[in-house]
């Protein structure tokens, strides 16, 4: 196996999250069940009183569902259930993705959080603005950054400038997702700040 290959397995380990847990949780959920059944089954085998329910009267309830005088109560755990079964497709198809991002580098798997991300990128914002720290807010997504400039009255922010050193201190980065940068300039001027 390549170098690269195993840089990018790392990676797509620490920047996806895992369904272990799920999958653990399922198969203890399932295991628990067939052993009592298991276990239902052995005690009416050998003619010992069960311990919640017979197999033989499990059964027999199962098949008078059908003809319930409660049918609301059927309807309801039928909905649950297929909104239980549509969270494990969803589970299963969508990429379970941390609020993380790669760097790009051949050495090794570099990961940086979003909320450091976020931090520097509203440092530089607020640099270029000269702004006080609670005047610049941004905020990263996995495909975009979003920075909320909120000047003092009074005083004129160049959004193409704030944009332009946001793109420069982005691309120094090298993240392996290029990033979508928005821009927005209050219109109405803190006072005070």
């Amino acid at each position: 196996m390549s170098q690269a290959t195993i840089i990018r397995r790392m990676g797509r380990r620490e920047t996806h999250s895992s369904r272990a847990v799920l999958s653990i949780v399922t198969a203890a959920v399932l295991l628990a069940a067939v052993l009592w059944l298991a276990l239902e089954l052995m005690l009416s085998v050998t003619g010992h009183r069960a311990l919640l329910i017979s197999p033989v009267e499990l059964m027999e309830r199962t098949a008078s569902l059908g003809t319930a005088t409660l049918p609301s109560v059927l309807v309801a755990v039928g909905v649950v259930l297929a909104v239980v079964g549509v969270a494990y497709v969803l589970a299963a198809i969508l990429p379970g993705t941390k609020p993380r991002h790669l760097i790009e580098n051949s050495r090794s798997a570099v990961v940086v959080d979003r909320e450091v991300l976020a931090s520097a990128i509203a440092r530089t914002a607020r640099t270029t603005s000269r702004l006080a720290p609670e005047q610049v807010t941004a905020s990263v997504g996995h495909r975009s950054v979003e920075v909320r400039v909120h000047p003092s009255s009074g005083v004129a922010v160049g959004e193409s400038a704030v944009r332009e050193a946001v793109d420069r201190e982005i691309a120094s980065y090298c993240l392996a997702r290029k990033l979508k940068v928005n821009v927005a300039v209050a219109s109405r001027g803190a006072v005070g700040i």
